[in-house]
């Protein structure tokens, strides 16, 4: 399969519906945290999906009072750092409160992320309101987040013409672009533009009222959705306009630093995020289904990237995400111990990464485009930048 396809199919789109409802068909949740299981050597064969998430069944108990209480706090942050940017006399001081607030939608969408994986309480109702109010700052619409990120992301990671998400082009793909188009890939793959990539190639043309050709399935609640969302940042927008005008202010500093510098933040945030948990010169892409299915693509297609200084908790663990691969009903407050159980378990089977500006870097420049019958990465002339990857038995 070479052709990309950036639509779902009516049978794509209706698979959400058959989501597991919290604590339906799984063994029941033990009190205590996951027995450490014995190591499985990096010789004997791979255990399957089923027994890997035996693993983390007691990490997914969820509790309600705990994700209220980080949804609160998050939302009195966010609030607050607004406040800031509305109060602050220098403009330089409205920049960093901006800044700040994008970092704080991350955190927000990272909650409603959970909740649309109803991993987040176990009221399904109620996770899909907080999800749709902790996406509201960052203008995500529900559900057409859960179509494209539950069922296509996780349902096919890494798979050619269904994945979309940092799909890679084949040279052959790529030299058939056209010029302007050929730029932009050029541009999103630098190192510098994941935040552009995310803001219109996810953002603009996937989730914020889609084209027919985007999304092909057309339902009620989508529309809904992006209605939602347009009416929060226009009724953002004006609040900011309407305190300009009331404190003497300059309406354009005040949507500026209240409004755009968040909302470009959180693009650049989750670009990033997106990039680093499933691009690395060990991750490997598929064009087949065959053989995406062989390479245990839970495991083996996503990234544990490390961080110092806390960062890693600040972004509510996100980072975690083999783990989260695995088992989507681990909350995120749980997601650190069940990486290391799968670290324990898996030695040598997970991709590990230390986070530096350096390795981010050289990573942008070696992975451009990819060979998907080598199994490798290479630059935009083709050229080999990585290591073929093992062909999937």
């Amino acid at each position: 399969m070479t052709a990309r396809s950036d639509t779902l199919s009516p049978a794509d789109a209706e698979a959400i519906s058959h989501a597991p409802k919290p604590g339906a068909a799984r063994p029941q949740r033990q009190a205590k945290d996951a027995p450490l299981p014995e190591p499985i050597a990096f010789e004997a064969p791979f255990p399957n999906r089923k027994t890997i998430r035996s693993w983390l069944i007691p990490l997914g108990r969820r509790s309600t009072p705990r994700a209220l209480l980080l949804f609160g706090f998050d939302y009195a942050v966010f609030g607050a750092l607004l406040a800031g940017v509305v109060l602050a006399s220098s403009w330089w001081a409205k920049v960093a409160l901006g800044i700040l607030a994008g970092l704080m939608i991350a955190r927000l969408f990272i909650i409603g992320h959970d909740a649309c994986h109803q991993s987040l309480t176990d009221h399904r109702g109620l996770n899909k309101w907080l999800g749709r109010l902790t996406f509201l700052p960052s203008l995500t619409p529900y559900s057409l987040w859960e179509v494209g990120h539950n069922v296509v992301h996780h349902g096919y990671t890494n798979l050619k013409g269904f994945d979309f998400v940092w799909a890679p082009y084949s040279l052959e793909e790529y030299r058939a672009l056209p010029r302007s188009r050929r730029i932009m890939e050029r541009i999103y793959r630098n190192g510098l533009g994941a935040g552009l990539y995310y803001l219109i190639e996810i953002w603009w043309l996937k989730l914020f009222f889609p084209s027919k050709r985007q999304m092909a399935t057309r339902r009620a609640i989508f529309t809904w959705d992006c209605a939602l969302v347009a009416a929060f940042g226009a009724l953002w927008i004006g609040a900011l306009v309407w305190l300009a005008v009331a404190t003497g202010q300059s309406a354009l500093l005040l949507v500026g630093t209240g409004f755009v510098v968040p909302f470009l933040v959180w693009n650049a945030t989750v670009g990033f995020v997106l990039y680093v948990h499933h691009t690395h010169t060990s991750v490997a892409w598929y064009d087949t289904k065959s053989m995406w299915a062989k390479a245990q693509p839970f495991v083996s297609t996503t990234v544990h990237l490390r961080f110092g200084f806390g960062i890693g908790a600040a972004l509510h663990h996100i980072m975690e995400h083999t783990a989260h691969h695995v088992d989507m009903s681990v909350p995120l407050y749980r997601l650190k111990r069940a990486q290391a159980l799968l670290e324990h378990a898996l030695p040598g089977r997970i991709i590990i990464e230390k986070f530096s500006w350096s390795w981010y870097f050289k990573t942008a420049h070696r992975c451009k485009l990819y060979d998907f019958k080598a199994l490798c990465w290479t630059d935009f002339r083709g050229r080999q930048t990585s290591e073929n990857s093992p062909v999937p038995v």
